[in-house]
């Protein structure tokens, strides 16, 4: 059985991590969807919203007990979101990355209240439904594509791609809603594979959207995704 501590340092590192990830792809789908198709922009909004909140949530959860010094924001993270911001019109709340970076150092001994437990527990609780709320959109919006009724900028792959990201991240919280103590080497075998096929997708969607001209760079998203 895995103890309070590990719990919710698991907890908090695994949502700092995917529910950024789930806000992103929330921003882009509303990003690529053409104005006629009104609801699902606002469907995309309300889940970057959403997605933003608790993301937000988790950060203030995460004082003290996770480090400043991990790999959920990096030092391009701001940058990247005011020009994502100013170029799509879209606002992005980079406030979120700023708490996140002034995280500051994990406490050598972080204490585990009862009261942080069922923060942690309703945390996951809420990012979970909402995941799967996403998901639901994702497909829907993937077999909209598929039958030809509805326009993206983003390749059916991608969506399909981002709706897998969201389903893992969903199996990650339900195990620890379920207390279950990590096999680690066959952990690490099955999150090795599954990353190493979502990084070598990411190389073939930045190769597919490179201007012909550009031969090195479309030459070194094919190595990458190779």
């Amino acid at each position: 059985m895995m103890s309070d501590l590990d719990y919710v340092i698991q907890s908090l590192e695994i949502n700092l991590f995917f529910l950024r990830i789930l806000k992103e792809h929330s921003f882009f789908l509303e990003a690529s969807i053409p104005p006629k198709n009104h609801a699902l922009i606002q469907q995309a909004r309300m889940f970057r919203e959403t997605f933003g909140m608790l993301l937000m949530h988790a950060v203030g959860l995460s004082y003290g007990v996770i480090d400043a010094q991990n790999d959920m924001v990096t030092q391009y993270t701001y940058d990247a979101e005011r020009a994502s911001s100013f170029l799509s019109g879209i606002p992005i709340n980079s406030n979120i990355t700023q708490a996140e970076a002034s995280l500051g150092s994990r406490y050598a001994n972080p204490a585990v209240s009862p009261g942080l437990v069922q923060s942690v527990t309703n945390l996951n609780n809420n990012a979970i439904a909402a995941s799967q709320n996403i998901i639901r959109y994702k497909t829907l919006v993937l077999n909209n594509v598929l039958s030809c009724s509805l326009f993206t900028t983003n390749y059916p792959l991608l969506i399909e791609h981002i709706r897998r990201e969201a389903q893992f991240f969903v199996d990650i919280l339900m195990r620890l809603q379920n207390r279950v103590s990590p096999d680690v080497v066959s952990d690490a075998v099955r999150q090795e594979a599954f990353w190493n096929r979502i990084m070598a997708e990411h190389a073939k969607f930045i190769r597919g959207l490179l201007d012909p001209t550009e031969e090195a760079l479309i030459a070194a998203a094919e190595g990458f995704g190779n």
